[in-house]
């Protein structure tokens, strides 16, 4: 990239071009005026001091004022292009960026996300930067930004491409045995080709409900299908009867639109028998009463709109942008965590609560590593695997069926 065309880069490179210039000016001075009072005044040419002058107001106020306004220009020019790197121009796309151990993950105002950050040529571009763990670094050279990546604070950094190509992403801050690992690139492209890559492939018709639980985090909790999760199945629910305490009480009900509603507003209010009373409260400001009706018709099976037809999806992308290759290689080399060669056909050794035990890698095993990844750790190797909520079932089905494979 020419940096000269980069606007973040400009003004890093201009202060670093100013300060480094003064000072080599500077010393390149210093150093001739020593050099040239050395043979003047040398010892041999002037044995005894002959001269009387005990000082020189224009000289001290010289020597004083003007080392003082070099530096105040270094702070001058140094802020004015930390404010421009700041400051973000208006009409930049916000792309949110998560970081976690090892891997970055970038997600678009359209909910695709990717492991690459992908951009446009010649538009502002804003980062909106979190971590799920431990301290981050974004860093990226050609554009001359860098900016802490820290957990539970919230930051930003921006830049504008002027070239297309690709330009590297470190991590630029120690953040475990695989942070040199952590790279990604910036993939700049022409406006045609960002619009065509981030045009959807396939049109989501699902019912706006089943989206809704997606969104919120409902199935990582509440299963789809009738199999057994952290929180009650959402199969079939329209008039099935269920035990459940309310302040304290047994009771029988059937699960009807009230119900439901109550159950998303206050779900400490009538608890399944059963299960834990641990799921949070959606108040209006996160659940408007719209959406909260789009979810109700949605479990009720009374939604007119059809659901999309099932997608393949692609479970090494899935692999790819949730960032497991930071940790898991797939050539058998060791990282972080166990290698995905030869994963399906494996029998391996793991410590589950506090016991060692044998267990074939099955699809079962992989679901579980996915959901509890602590549950059930692989021995020699570190309980540091996060746990994917953000995964829908299908994704995970995905995940598991390709990792068989390998």
């Amino acid at each position: 990239m020419n940096s000269l065309n980069n606007p973040t880069a400009i003004g890093v490179d201009n202060v670093l071009i100013y300060i480094f210039g003064i000072s080599a000016l500077m010393l390149v001075g210093i150093t001739l005026t020593m050099i040239y009072f050395v043979i003047r005044y040398r010892r041999s040419k002037n044995p005894q001091p002959t001269s009387d002058v005990h000082g020189n107001l224009w000289l001290e106020v010289v020597w004083t004022l003007l080392p003082t306004l070099i530096v105040m220009t270094m702070f001058w020019y140094g802020w004015v292009s930390y404010l421009g790197l700041r400051n973000v121009p208006d009409g930049a796309l916000e792309i949110k960026c998560t970081a976690r151990q090892w891997s970055w993950q970038f997600e678009y105002p359209n909910g695709r996300k990717s492991a690459k950050l992908y951009v446009p040529v010649g538009q502002p571009v804003k980062v909106n930067l979190t971590s799920v763990d431990v301290l981050h670094s974004f860093f990226v050279p050609a554009f001359r930004i860098k900016r802490d990546v820290v957990p539970g604070m919230e930051s930003y950094v921006w830049f504008k491409a002027t070239e297309p190509g690709s330009y590297d992403v470190f991590c630029a801050e120690y953040c475990g045995v695989s942070h040199s690992k952590m790279v990604t690139t910036v993939e700049a492209l022409n406006k045609a080709d960002y619009a065509k890559w981030a045009q959807p492939a396939v049109e989501n018709t699902e019912p706006r409900g089943l989206t809704l639980l997606k969104e919120h985090g409902c199935t990582g909790c509440h299963s789809l299908d009738g199999s057994a999760g952290v929180g009650p199945s959402l199969f079939q629910l329209n008039g099935k009867q269920i035990e459940v305490k309310t302040q304290g009480q047994e009771r029988k009900l059937t699960v009807d639109a009230d119900y439901l509603r109550r159950s998303i507003r206050e779900p400490k209010a009538d608890v399944v028998e059963g299960f834990q009373p641990i799921m949070p409260a959606f108040e209006k400001d996160q659940l408007n009463e719209a959406d909260q009706q789009a979810i109700v018709d949605y479990l009720l099976n009374q939604n007119t709109q059809p659901a999309s037809k099932p997608q393949k999806l692609d479970g090494q992308k899935l692999i790819e942008e949730n960032g497991c290759l930071g940790c898991h290689s797939t050539d058998g080399s060791r990282l972080a965590g166990p290698s995905f060669k030869g994963l399906g056909t494996r029998t391996t050794e793991v410590k589950r609560e506090g016991k060692e035990i044998k267990l074939k890698v099955d699809a079962d095993y992989l679901r579980r590593a996915l959901r509890q990844p602590n549950y059930e750790v692989v021995d020699d190797y570190p309980a540091i695997m996060p746990t994917f909520d953000q995964l829908s079932d299908a994704e995970v089905e995905a995940i598991v069926q390709e990792l068989l494979k390998k």
